[in-house]
């Protein structure tokens, strides 16, 4: 049967014609470095109706809550150095989101666009069955790079996928099926990772979760023992603690002095698995490559993502000991994944390690953290019926307010000064400084000049007399 292949395409346009053009009309304005106005209203129009009729009408609500006037239809167009991005009117913001801590190394850092683009000249995705280098290559630097006796590597896409795979490892470890998280943990919104995730809005409409997650209190030592002894003493014993070394979702909650040392103990008295899921915390974030180093504890298990594609790619990585991984040896297709480790991730996150080691980020990340935290302490100490605290890591920075509704002017009042920050799980009683590790001083003090003002224009507000 002779198929008339230039039929087929004639049918298939006139089929399609309206996808067809639409679709010409986006690519003519991706190609695109600047646009015109008429351009503009355009893509405003067309992100905001669509956001409405096909993505999620919520998305444009949210938007509402935490911006003034029409702030909320201030459409993401393009990135503007190392440190800021526009909007498509050309209205330029300081990113102390940083995409939930992606930036670390900046935006569109020079040397990891230029690894990504090479090796998409050469080959983007693989075919998945041979063998391949980039993958190798990357998971010896992780292995060389990450604390203590970890080794192995498996590479995922996002930070709720890392997670799952380090609940998987666990229990093929072991024939221990229960877990102990903490509460206000953020450990991602797959089932698995949901689990382990402590926020109830999330939770609930999907109970029951995996079972064999409890949860206690963050930084409670005797409560995280006492329920160890318990799990052993009916016979569930823990296959794995998993923490965040700091909570960044839960509001930027530091550990107490001697705490993570102390679960490494009880792990090892129990013959549980300790997990750090450092998706937020590592890269550098916290003033050292992995936020472990600062308490000097090494896990069995390290979860990576977020920062770990060099702010181009979506990238993350499960690093496990020996003694742990190995258990994937016999069958290695017990757990895989299409994308995860492809060439152009693995390319964007070695770049990234060798630029945080190139420009001694971590470091950075240490010395601007201090700066920037001693500045705003001090802007907020003349407004105490604000501000509860400021606290903070390095370049993961929460400031807490004394009730979410003043987070939320906060963080309006920012934004319209040309400075993006966002609160925590769903709120904003504690917003977050999370700026890329790149931040110039230059930038560092117009955030905190933004800041004070947005104090000063919050006090002022009937509601809050």
């Amino acid at each position: 049967m002779t198929v008339n292949t230039t039929q087929n395409k004639e049918d298939l346009k006139e089929k399609y014609a309206n996808v067809y053009e639409y679709s010409n009309k986006v690519l003519d304005l991706i190609s695109k470095q600047d646009i015109t106005k008429d351009e503009a209203e355009w893509v405003t129009r067309q992100t905001v109706e669509g956001f409405r009729d096909h993505v999620n009408p919520g998305f444009l609500e949210y938007r509402k809550s935490v911006t003034k006037d029409k702030q909320f239809a201030a459409v993401e167009w393009k990135d503007s150095g190392l440190n800021c991005f526009m909007d498509v009117n050309g209205k330029e913001y300081i990113d102390c989101l940083g995409g939930f801590g992606i930036y670390n190394v900046g935006h569109r850092h020079p040397k990891v666009m230029a690894a990504v683009t090479n090796q998409l000249n050469r080959q983007a995705l693989h075919s998945q069955d041979l063998l391949d280098p980039l993958r190798a290559m990357l998971a010896k630097i992780v292995a060389d790079i990450t604390p203590g006796d970890l080794k192995y590597c498996f590479f995922t896409n996002s930070g709720t996928e890392t997670v799952e795979c380090s609940l998987k490892l666990a229990k093929m470890y072991s024939d221990r099926r229960t877990f102990i998280s903490t509460t206000r943990a953020f450990h991602g919104k797959s089932l698995g990772s949901l689990s382990a995730t402590a926020k109830g809005v999330f939770r609930k409409p999907f109970l029951p979760m995996i079972p064999g997650f409890r949860h206690v209190p963050f930084g409670d030592i005797e409560m995280m023992r006492k329920t160890m002894e318990c799990c052993a003493l009916v016979g569930e014993d823990v296959a794995a603690v998993i923490l965040e070394p700091i909570q960044g979702e839960g509001g930027v909650i530091l550990p107490p002095e001697g705490y993570l040392k102390q679960v490494r103990e009880l792990c090892d008295q129990f013959g549980a698995l300790l997990i750090f899921d450092e998706v937020q915390t590592g890269m550098g974030r916290t003033g050292k490559m992995f936020c472990c180093e600062h308490y000097d504890v090494v896990p069995d298990i390290l979860c990576l993502a977020k920062a770990f594609g060099g702010g181009i790619m979506p990238a993350g990585a499960v690093v496990a000991t020996e003694e742990v991984f190995k258990t994937l040896f016999p069958n290695p297709f017990m757990h895989t994944t299409t994308f995860g480790g492809n060439p152009l991730a693995c390319a964007a996150a070695i770049a990234a390690f060798n630029v945080l080691i190139e420009e001694n980020l971590p470091a950075r990340s240490a010395e601007l953290g201090d700066y920037i935290l001693g500045k705003l302490r001090n802007a907020a100490a003349e407004f105490p019926e604000l501000v509860m605290e400021i606290r903070g890591k390095g370049l993961l920075i929460g400031i807490e307010f004394q009730s979410d509704e003043i987070g939320y002017e906060v963080s309006k009042a920012m934004f319209d000064s040309g400075v993006l920050v966002a609160g925590t799980l769903i709120n904003a009683k504690t917003i977050r400084i999370e700026p890329p590790l790149t931040i110039t001083y230059k930038e560092a003090d117009r955030v905190i000049v933004a800041f004070k003002n947005a104090l000063v224009q919050v006090r002022g507000l009937a509601v809050f007399n």
